[in-house]
Protein backbone atom coordinates (compact mmCIF):
# COMPACT_ATOMS: atom_id res chain seq x y z
CA UNK A 1 0.00 0.00 0.00
CA UNK A 2 1.34 3.40 -0.94
CA UNK A 3 0.08 6.45 0.93
CA UNK A 4 -1.09 9.34 -1.21
CA UNK A 5 1.32 12.27 -1.20
CA UNK A 6 0.91 14.84 1.53
CA UNK A 7 -0.30 18.26 0.51
CA UNK A 8 1.59 21.38 1.54
CA UNK A 9 -0.88 22.17 4.31
CA UNK A 10 -3.55 20.17 6.12
CA UNK A 11 -7.04 20.58 4.81
CA UNK A 12 -9.96 18.70 3.28
CA UNK A 13 -9.00 16.03 0.74
CA UNK A 14 -11.75 17.16 -1.63
CA UNK A 15 -13.45 20.40 -2.51
CA UNK A 16 -16.63 19.79 -0.48
CA UNK A 17 -16.89 21.06 3.08
CA UNK A 18 -15.83 18.32 5.49
CA UNK A 19 -18.65 19.09 7.93
CA UNK A 20 -21.22 21.76 8.71
CA UNK A 21 -18.81 23.67 10.99
CA UNK A 22 -15.87 25.74 9.74
CA UNK A 23 -12.41 24.21 9.93
CA UNK A 24 -9.84 26.33 11.81
CA UNK A 25 -6.69 27.59 10.17
CA UNK A 26 -3.62 25.57 11.13
CA UNK A 27 -1.74 28.67 12.26
CA UNK A 28 -4.54 29.61 14.66
CA UNK A 29 -4.34 26.34 16.61
CA UNK A 30 -2.42 25.75 19.86
CA UNK A 31 1.04 24.33 19.20
CA UNK A 32 0.29 20.84 20.57
CA UNK A 33 -2.85 20.47 18.46
CA UNK A 34 -1.04 21.70 15.35
CA UNK A 35 1.85 19.30 15.99
CA UNK A 36 -0.50 16.34 16.38
CA UNK A 37 -2.18 17.14 13.08
CA UNK A 38 1.13 17.53 11.28
CA UNK A 39 2.38 14.25 12.74
CA UNK A 40 -0.70 12.44 11.44
CA UNK A 41 -0.24 14.01 8.03
CA UNK A 42 3.40 12.93 7.96
CA UNK A 43 2.50 9.34 8.82
CA UNK A 44 -0.62 8.87 6.70
CA UNK A 45 0.03 11.22 3.82
CA UNK A 46 -3.20 13.14 4.52
CA UNK A 47 -5.09 14.53 7.50
CA UNK A 48 -8.21 12.57 8.51
CA UNK A 49 -11.09 15.00 8.52
CA UNK A 50 -12.03 14.18 12.11
CA UNK A 51 -8.83 15.87 13.30
CA UNK A 52 -9.73 19.07 11.51
CA UNK A 53 -13.31 19.02 12.77
CA UNK A 54 -12.33 18.42 16.41
CA UNK A 55 -9.54 20.99 16.31
CA UNK A 56 -12.06 23.83 16.49
CA UNK A 57 -12.36 22.97 20.20
CA UNK A 58 -8.82 22.20 21.36
CA UNK A 59 -9.78 20.97 24.84
CA UNK A 60 -12.19 18.43 23.37
CA UNK A 61 -9.63 17.49 20.70
CA UNK A 62 -7.11 16.66 23.43
CA UNK A 63 -9.61 14.81 25.62
CA UNK A 64 -11.05 12.71 22.82
CA UNK A 65 -7.65 11.70 21.46
CA UNK A 66 -6.31 10.96 24.94
CA UNK A 67 -9.14 8.49 25.56
CA UNK A 68 -8.84 7.13 22.01
CA UNK A 69 -5.12 6.50 22.46
CA UNK A 70 -5.59 5.01 25.94
CA UNK A 71 -7.98 2.42 24.51
CA UNK A 72 -6.52 1.68 21.09
CA UNK A 73 -2.80 1.86 21.84
CA UNK A 74 -2.65 0.04 25.17
CA UNK A 75 -1.47 -3.54 25.65
CA UNK A 76 -4.55 -5.73 25.43
CA UNK A 77 -5.82 -9.21 24.81
CA UNK A 78 -7.46 -7.73 21.72
CA UNK A 79 -5.37 -7.32 18.59
CA UNK A 80 -5.28 -4.00 16.76
CA UNK A 81 -7.44 -5.55 14.06
CA UNK A 82 -10.00 -6.80 16.58
CA UNK A 83 -10.31 -3.36 18.09
CA UNK A 84 -11.04 -1.97 14.63
CA UNK A 85 -13.60 -4.74 14.08
CA UNK A 86 -15.49 -3.47 17.12
CA UNK A 87 -15.44 0.09 15.77
CA UNK A 88 -16.60 -0.94 12.29
CA UNK A 89 -19.38 -3.26 13.51
CA UNK A 90 -20.85 -0.77 15.99
CA UNK A 91 -20.42 2.18 13.63
CA UNK A 92 -22.31 0.22 10.99
CA UNK A 93 -25.22 -0.31 13.38
CA UNK A 94 -25.09 3.40 14.26
CA UNK A 95 -25.05 4.25 10.54
CA UNK A 96 -21.96 6.42 10.88
CA UNK A 97 -20.52 6.89 7.40
CA UNK A 98 -17.32 8.53 8.60
CA UNK A 99 -16.33 5.84 11.09
CA UNK A 100 -17.30 2.91 8.87
CA UNK A 101 -15.24 4.27 5.99
CA UNK A 102 -12.24 5.52 7.99
CA UNK A 103 -11.96 2.60 10.41
CA UNK A 104 -12.89 0.15 7.69
CA UNK A 105 -9.75 1.30 5.89
CA UNK A 106 -7.65 0.82 9.01
CA UNK A 107 -9.16 -2.65 9.53
CA UNK A 108 -8.34 -3.68 5.96
CA UNK A 109 -4.76 -2.57 6.44
CA UNK A 110 -4.28 -4.30 9.81
CA UNK A 111 -5.89 -7.57 8.74
CA UNK A 112 -4.65 -7.52 5.13
CA UNK A 113 -8.20 -8.51 4.18
CA UNK A 114 -9.77 -6.32 1.46
CA UNK A 115 -13.31 -7.65 1.94
CA UNK A 116 -13.49 -7.88 5.72
CA UNK A 117 -14.53 -4.36 6.67
CA UNK A 118 -17.49 -4.37 4.30
CA UNK A 119 -18.64 -7.73 5.65
CA UNK A 120 -18.41 -6.61 9.28
CA UNK A 121 -20.08 -3.26 8.67
CA UNK A 122 -23.13 -4.97 7.14
CA UNK A 123 -23.44 -8.25 9.09
CA UNK A 124 -20.56 -9.53 11.21
CA UNK A 125 -22.25 -12.93 11.60
CA UNK A 126 -21.70 -13.55 7.87
CA UNK A 127 -18.14 -12.21 7.91
CA UNK A 128 -14.95 -14.23 7.50
CA UNK A 129 -13.96 -14.07 11.17
CA UNK A 130 -13.29 -16.62 13.91
CA UNK A 131 -15.90 -17.84 16.41
CA UNK A 132 -13.98 -15.89 19.07
CA UNK A 133 -14.27 -12.67 17.08
CA UNK A 134 -17.94 -13.33 16.36
CA UNK A 135 -18.57 -13.66 20.11
CA UNK A 136 -16.68 -10.41 20.69
CA UNK A 137 -18.81 -8.54 18.14
CA UNK A 138 -22.04 -10.09 19.42
CA UNK A 139 -21.20 -8.58 22.80
CA UNK A 140 -20.12 -5.22 21.34
CA UNK A 141 -23.42 -4.88 19.51
CA UNK A 142 -25.35 -5.76 22.65
CA UNK A 143 -23.47 -3.01 24.50
CA UNK A 144 -24.17 -0.67 21.57
CA UNK A 145 -27.90 -1.37 21.37
CA UNK A 146 -29.00 -2.94 24.65
CA UNK A 147 -26.40 -2.20 27.33
CA UNK A 148 -29.10 -2.39 29.99
CA UNK A 149 -29.55 -6.09 29.17
CA UNK A 150 -25.91 -7.12 29.64
CA UNK A 151 -25.67 -9.73 32.38
CA UNK A 152 -23.39 -12.43 33.74
CA UNK A 153 -24.26 -14.83 30.93
CA UNK A 154 -22.65 -12.42 28.46
CA UNK A 155 -19.44 -12.44 30.48
CA UNK A 156 -19.54 -16.22 30.70
CA UNK A 157 -19.87 -16.53 26.92
CA UNK A 158 -16.82 -14.32 26.43
CA UNK A 159 -14.82 -16.12 29.11
CA UNK A 160 -15.51 -19.37 27.25
CA UNK A 161 -13.84 -17.82 24.19
CA UNK A 162 -10.74 -16.87 26.19
CA UNK A 163 -11.51 -13.21 26.91
CA UNK A 164 -10.52 -11.84 30.32
CA UNK A 165 -12.52 -9.32 32.32
CA UNK A 166 -10.03 -6.66 31.22
CA UNK A 167 -10.58 -7.61 27.57
CA UNK A 168 -14.33 -7.27 28.13
CA UNK A 169 -13.76 -3.81 29.62
CA UNK A 170 -11.86 -2.92 26.43
CA UNK A 171 -14.70 -4.16 24.21
CA UNK A 172 -17.19 -2.17 26.24
CA UNK A 173 -15.13 1.02 26.37
CA UNK A 174 -14.30 1.02 22.67
CA UNK A 175 -17.98 0.53 21.86
CA UNK A 176 -18.94 3.37 24.20
CA UNK A 177 -16.32 5.82 22.92
CA UNK A 178 -17.31 5.26 19.33
CA UNK A 179 -20.97 5.57 20.23
CA UNK A 180 -20.05 9.14 21.13
CA UNK A 181 -17.94 9.55 18.00
CA UNK A 182 -20.66 8.12 15.72
CA UNK A 183 -23.27 10.50 17.05
CA UNK A 184 -21.03 13.54 16.78
CA UNK A 185 -19.91 12.64 13.25
CA UNK A 186 -23.49 12.07 12.11
CA UNK A 187 -24.84 15.26 13.68
CA UNK A 188 -22.15 17.46 12.08
CA UNK A 189 -22.26 15.58 8.73
CA UNK A 190 -18.57 14.70 8.87
CA UNK A 191 -17.40 13.46 5.47
CA UNK A 192 -14.79 10.70 5.13
CA UNK A 193 -11.61 11.61 3.29
CA UNK A 194 -11.62 10.29 -0.27
CA UNK A 195 -8.32 8.51 0.47
CA UNK A 196 -9.95 6.17 2.99
CA UNK A 197 -12.18 4.50 0.42
CA UNK A 198 -9.27 2.85 -1.39
CA UNK A 199 -6.86 2.08 1.43
CA UNK A 200 -6.19 -1.62 1.92
CA UNK A 201 -8.22 -2.72 -1.09
CA UNK A 202 -5.24 -3.58 -3.28
CA UNK A 203 -2.20 -5.72 -2.45
CA UNK A 204 0.63 -3.69 -1.02
CA UNK A 205 3.19 -2.61 -3.61
CA UNK A 206 6.58 -4.27 -3.18
CA UNK A 207 9.59 -2.06 -3.49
Amino acid sequence: MTNPPASNAPGPSNSAAICRYPVPELGDLPADVRERILAVQEKAGFVPNVFLALARRPDEFRAFLAYHDALLLRESGLSKGEREMIIVATSGVNRCLYCVVAHGAILRVYEKAPLLADQIAVNHRKADITPRQRSMLDFALKVCLHADEVDESDYSALHAQGFSDEDIWDITSITALFGLSNRLANAISLRPNAEFYLLGRQPRARG
